[in-house]
């Protein structure tokens, strides 16, 4: 079900949502009647910060829905309502202090999101009716969020490898793009040894699916997404807790391939590259073992430190391959490092970037859609922390300093210094429910790259 509607023009069929503040509870209780007035102060109504009234006329008939807002924080001001008010259809007055601006529809839309693969929903949440063009600006964003929340709660069961290459030929069919895949040994005799060594343990075989779109013509853009679908850490087996939510170690591919989408859906004038590494890090008699050696695409000779700094490893083939189309950027997605969380917490994306000028530009892009990131140095003194005896260097390190740093060091690796890389360590989940931020997979970074895309290819 749409969260979000087409307003009809002329008259209004919908029940209109008023944010309002502290500041200017006083003006809107004059434009009440009496017995709108009585109903506020019986119930104790001050116009805090999601504090909800409910107005009716002298019928009984709910005509107007007071909401308290903080206006600083437009995108989750109404976020709760979609799941707390009647059922039925709303607009945004324009009275509010809000207005009928995006991020608050934004915001209802995706606080009213729910993941119903497996049970059904306990109600149908209550709907925004907005500006046609208001609509066709917001449609494509929700539906994004709502791909990277969808693929990311699946479980992996039902979202392995084969299935995640399945939500990538859809794509393909739905805007006719070209597609490839290497999948199994297919990936040894393509030079993708990396991607192998990590998937092989797995009953589930690993690919790489390559997917390809736009004019020869146009700059080469290359998306790529870290695509493990479950994550037990290999033989460097992960404890109980840490192992829990690994459904979720594909939320890099997520990400990637809902932003895949918006370019298309846009028609951006790029050649676009959609690259996922597909693969399940599994146990088995031939997993790959700490202590191993393995030639990567590019041709570095990299030690096994840990097989549960698996993510890095299927990136570094994928990147190794986008190197090769010469593109004027790459953009990788993955949930890389606990680190990172450790660091920044779960709300914030770790950016790093091997040109501060585009850095500078997606922080900025991040600020203006209220998809917020931080910046962490490529610190290249840091790069001996990955050193090692016997290959060119380790994918970890015995150090617990930095791990985010180091991570985005390996990767930077494979990346040439004449190609502008964005990488983002994301956390591709919400570990509780909050207004506009349902419990279990997310998107983050999503919309202020798709932002940056947007500025930097003149949408």
């Amino acid at each position: 079900m749409s969260l979000l509607i087409a307003r009809p023009s002329g008259e209004r069929h919908s029940i209109a949502v008023e944010s309002i503040d502290v500041a200017h509870f006083a003006a809107c209780r004059r434009r009440l009647s009496a017995p709108q007035r009585r109903a506020l102060a019986d119930a104790g109504f001050t116009a805090a910060p999601g504090a909800v009234a409910l107005l009716s006329d002298p019928t009984g008939k709910l005509v107007r829905v007071l909401v308290g807002v903080d206006a600083r924080d437009p995108l989750t001001a109404l976020a709760a309502l979609p799941c707390n008010l009647p059922e039925g259809d709303y607009h945004l007055a324009a009275e509010g202090v809000l207005g009928e601006s995006l991020l608050p529809a934004l915001g209802w839309a995706l606080g009213g999101y729910q993941f119903n693969r497996y049970r059904k929903p306990k109600r149908a949440p209550a709907r925004l009716a907005v500006p046609a063009p208001q609509l066709k600006q917001l449609a494509p964003l929700v539906q994004a969020t709502s791909q990277v929340r969808d693929l990311v709660n699946t479980p992996t069961e039902d979202m392995g490898p084969q299935q995640l290459a399945a939500a990538i030929k859809q794509l393909g069919k739905t805007y006719k793009a070209k597609l490839r895949e290497w999948v199994g040994d297919e990936l040894l005799k393509a030079n993708f040894p990396t991607i192998h060594a990590v998937g092989r343990a797995s009953h589930r075989a690993p690919r790489l699916v390559e997917l390809s779109w736009g004019k020869s013509s146009d700059p080469r853009l290359v998306v790529v997404g870290k695509g493990v679908c479950f994550d037990t850490g290999g033989l460097n087996l992960k404890t109980g807790d840490g192992m829990r939510n690994m459904k979720k170690d594909m939320g890099g591919a997520a990400h990637a391939i809902a932003l895949a989408g918006l370019i298309m859906q846009a028609k951006l004038p790029v050649r676009l590259t959609l690259l996922v590494p597909a693969v399940e890090n599994a146990v088995a008699g031939n997993a790959l073992r700490p202590g191993d050696v393995v030639i990567t695409r590019a041709g570095h000779s990299v030690e096994i430190d840990n097989t549960d700094a698996e993510g890095r490893l299927v990136l570094c083939d994928a990147l190794a391959y986008a190197a090769e189309q010469k593109p004027d950027l790459i953009i990788d997605f993955a949930t890389l490092t606990g680190a990172a969380r450790v660091a920044l917490g779960p709300d914030l994306p770790a950016l790093f970037a091997n040109r501060q000028g585009i850095a500078t530009t997606l922080l900025a892009a991040g600020e203006v859609v209220n998809d917020p990131l931080w910046q962490l140095p490529l610190w290249r003194p840091y790069r001996r922390m990955l050193d090692s005896s016997v290959a060119d260097f380790a994918n970890g390190s015995a150090s617990r300093h930095a791990g985010a740093i180091t991570a985005a060091l390996y990767i930077e690796r494979f990346v040439p210094d004449s190609t502008p890389w964005l990488h983002l360590d994301t956390y591709a989940w919400n570990d509780a429910d909050r207004p506009g931020r349902p419990r279990g997979g997310e998107a983050m970074g999503l919309r202020a790259v798709f932002e940056l895309l947007g500025q930097r290819y003149q949408r």
